[in-house]
This record gives structure tokens, sequence and C-alpha cells, in this order.
């Protein structure tokens, strides 16, 4: 029940994290203009390399850590005080680092400083301390509050083009202040460490083998969009942004699973517990595939005229780079469990960390010609074959440990409602008037239809969803 409990506390808060920017979002796009939006995704991007940099894998290392050794609370007090204290050491370095970029660089000097309050709000993250503790309730809660009141400022302050530094601002204050509320619960957990015995940099080295993989992961999540600012324009990173922030937004439903099954995969690893390790894999990617089919399929089906209606005329590009884009919300679903429900909690530290390298390597390869040949798009199916890459050799590393049989026997059931759920819609799409009532009404039409060929081929999950398993 925790499972289900924990993974319901992440749904509900990526639904409302879904509805925040469709809120926002179109108010944001014309309020800035094509131009604002690209300045704060160029900027923020560029930025993200030393959160990044100062982070140092603690994230992942830090959950999987405290998820060990959470039924011992003076050894998991020791453990949060040495990880903490390091972090906090390395992103007083990135942010240094970062002041010595600003002094080399020529525009958007304002917004650059806005973005660097990011930084230091990554130094008081310390929400995969409670990940670790399976308490997903106590971050939820603190979040809903926080966007809720980051969301009224922006409505009440961002008025016109000249508010993007304030617009930053609000989005990089309201970080700041949602990981320092997470401070107080501490007590609840841990006591104060024995300062005398703190051991900070013995961290270090597991931390890193865990930083490799996320610096790969970074080059094709960010480099992108720097790649689309500086080769195309600012525009157009703009563009690649919106379409990106639509497309993980929806994901991040799909890949909550990840969140809740990792410090749960890692605590029952730890007890020696194989066989349950296995059986949480395989159930946990038959749901991943039922829920990202349709959504995979629904975005392509509505994107066409979606860009236009949301941000308005000026993002019409938008909506070709989200046709292409969704494919990767079946890709990265499925190398969520392989990688980061599997190869993670289990040990597998070298195996992520090249598929990862792989993906970041053909993103390298393929973005300089693509973006040369098609802009923008190429950046966009540089980014879905590297996806293609990640997951395509996890499976092949898997396939002595796990059935790829046993996981796969549902899927054709969940392509085949999935297709002619995306015919229907896309038809509708294309030939209606399009508004936001239309959307809802070819959602709806989706959904019964995707519904509807799953109670005639009959998948195993509808027995565990109808037995509550």
């Amino acid at each position: 029940m925790k499972i289900i409990k924990n993974y319901l506390y992440n749904v509900f808060y990526q639904v409302f994290v879904l509805l925040v920017p469709l809120v926002t979002m179109p108010y944001i796009a014309r309020v800035l203009g094509p131009t604002g939006v690209g300045i704060n995704s160029f900027t923020n991007s560029n930025t993200q390399y030393f959160i990044l940099l100062g982070s140092i894998g603690v994230s992942l290392y830090g959950n999987r850590q405290i998820a060990y050794y959470r039924d011992n609370r003076a050894k998991a007090s020791q453990i949060f005080w040495e990880v903490f204290l390091m972090r906090m050491i390395t992103i007083v370095i990135a942010l240094g680092a970062f002041f010595v970029f600003l002094g080399f660089v020529q525009d958007y000097h304002q917004a650059y400083v806005m973005q660097a309050i990011l930084i230091v709000a990554a130094a008081f993250d310390i929400s995969w301390f409670f990940m670790g503790f399976e308490n997903f309730k106590v971050t939820v809660l603190r979040n809903i509050i926080i966007k809720l009141i980051s969301l009224a400022c922006i409505f009440i302050f961002v008025k016109g083009k000249g508010d993007l530094t304030l617009y930053i601002a609000i989005l990089s204050i309201s970080q700041l202040i949602g990981n320092l509320t997470l401070f107080p619960y501490l007590k609840h957990y841990i006591n104060l460490p024995n300062w005398r015995e703190l051991k900070i940099w013995q961290h270090f080295k597991p931390s890193m083998v865990l930083f490799v993989p996320q610096i790969a992961t970074q080059v094709y999540l960010i480099l992108n969009k720097t790649m689309v600012g500086k080769m195309v324009s600012v525009e157009a990173a703009g563009f690649y942004d919106n379409s990106d922030k639509i497309v993980k937004m929806v994901l991040a439903i799909v890949t909550a699973t990840g969140t809740v099954m990792l410090p749960r995969v890692a605590n029952t690893f730890a007890k020696g517990d194989h066989e349950q390790v296995k059986k949480y894999l395989y159930q946990s990617f038959d749901f991943v595939s039922v829920i990202s089919v349709p959504l995979m399929f629904g975005i392509a089906a509505i994107a066409p005229k979606f860009a236009t209606m949301f941000f308005g005329k000026a993002f019409a590009p938008v909506g070709p780079l989200m046709m292409l884009e969704s494919v990767v919300i079946l890709l990265i679903a499925w190398s969520n469990v392989l990688g980061v429900q599997y190869l993670l909690p289990t040990g597998h530290n070298r195996e992520f960390t090249i598929s990862v390298t792989i993906g970041a390597i053909v993103n390298i390869i393929l973005n300089i010609p693509l973006i040369l040949w098609i802009g923008t798009q190429g950046a966009m199916i540089a980014t879905v074959l590297s996806e293609v890459s990640v997951t395509a050799y996890q499976f092949y590393v898997v396939r002595h440990d796990l059935d790829l049989g046993q996981m796969a026997q549902e899927l054709w059931k969940y392509l085949l409602a999935g297709f002619m759920m995306f015919a229907v819609v896309l038809y509708m799409n294309l030939t209606m008037p399009f508004s936001m009532v239309k959307l809802v009404i070819q959602v709806l039409i989706g959904i019964v239809i995707y519904g509807g060929v799953l109670l005639l081929t009959r998948p195993k999950i509808l027995n565990y969803i109808k037995r509550g398993k």
C-alpha cells in the first residue's frame, strides 16, 4: 500500500505541475514573446551546467544510501550530514565558477544573475533524503504550496516584456524558499551528527560515479537548447524549450514510478530478496507501458494545432516539434524502469553510465549536422535517436537478468490501442476547427478508444487493477 500511496502522491503532484504551466505558459508566451521565452530558456540551460557541476550526483546517490540505512537512525543521520555538507562545498565552488563565467559573457547579465539563485537553491535541496525514507508527502505538499505562491506572483507582477528579469527571479526565489522549508521536518528522522567523526569526502568518489551519467544525460537535455540558441536563434531555442516542457510535463506522470520505486527496490535489494526485485520490475514495466503509449500517441495527435492555440501564432513551429518529441515518452518510460528502477538500485552503476554516455555521444554526433540541415527539428530528431540508443543498450544489458519476453508480452495490445486512438484523434485535429472545448472532446474520445480496445484485447494489467494489486 505504501508504494501505491507514494505513487498517488507523486502523480497528484505531477498532474498539479502539469496544470500550473498550462496556466502560466500561454500567458508568459504572450507577455514576454518568443525572444523573452528564448532568453529565459537559453540562460537557464547554461546555468543548469553549474547546478549539475555542484550537485555531483547527490540526488541519486543520497537517495539510495538513505534507503539502504534508513532503519538505522544513527547511520542515516551521519550519512545525511556528510552528504549534505559535501554538496554544500561543491555548490559554493560551482557558484564561484559561474561568476567567473559571467565575466566572459556579454549578453543577458541581469537574467544570468537571477538564474544564479537556482545554484544557491541547489545547495539546500534535501528532497533526496525524504525520498530515501519513501516519505513523498512532505516534498509534494511543500512544492504545491510554493508553486501556488509563485503562480500568483507571476500573474500579479509580470506584465510586459520588460519584466523578464522579474519573472526569472520569481521562479528562482520560489525554488530556494521551497528547499529551505524542508529542513524543519528533519528532526523527525535524524539527530545532530558526531562532528568529530564526520567523513565528508568518503562519499565523493561513489557520488561521482553517479555524477558521470547525470553529466551525460544533461548533454542531450540542456546542450540542445544551447546549440539551437547559438546556431539558429534564441527564438528557436524558445520553440524547442516549449515543446520540451509540454512533453516532459506529460512524461513526469510516467516517471513518477521511478521516483517511488528506486528507494523501494534499493531497500529490497539490500535485504537480499532478488526475486521480489524482479517482480517489482515486471509490474512496473507493464504499468509504465500501458500509461506511456496513449500519452505518446495522444500528444502526437493533438500537436498540429495545439501550439498555435496554446502559445499563440508566433509559436506555430512548436507543433511539429511536439510530434517528433512525443516518441521519447515511451522510450524514457522504459529506460526509467530499466535504468533508475533496476540498474541503479542494484548497483549496476557502470552499465547505467555507459547507456547514458552512449546517448550523449549519439546526440553530439548528430546534433551539428542535423541542426545545420533542418534547424530546430534536427535537434529534436537527434534527441529522439539519443533516447533510442540509451533504451536499446539498457535492454541489451539486462537481457540475461530479466525475462524480456515476459516484459513485452502485452505490449502489442497497448500499441494497437494507441495507434487506433492516434488515427481517429489526428483526423479530428486536422479537420475540426480547433478550440479548448474541441481539444477536451478529442482527448475524451481518445481515452474511450484506447480503453475500449484494451477491454477487447484483455491485457493482464486489467486483472491487476481489478484485484487491486
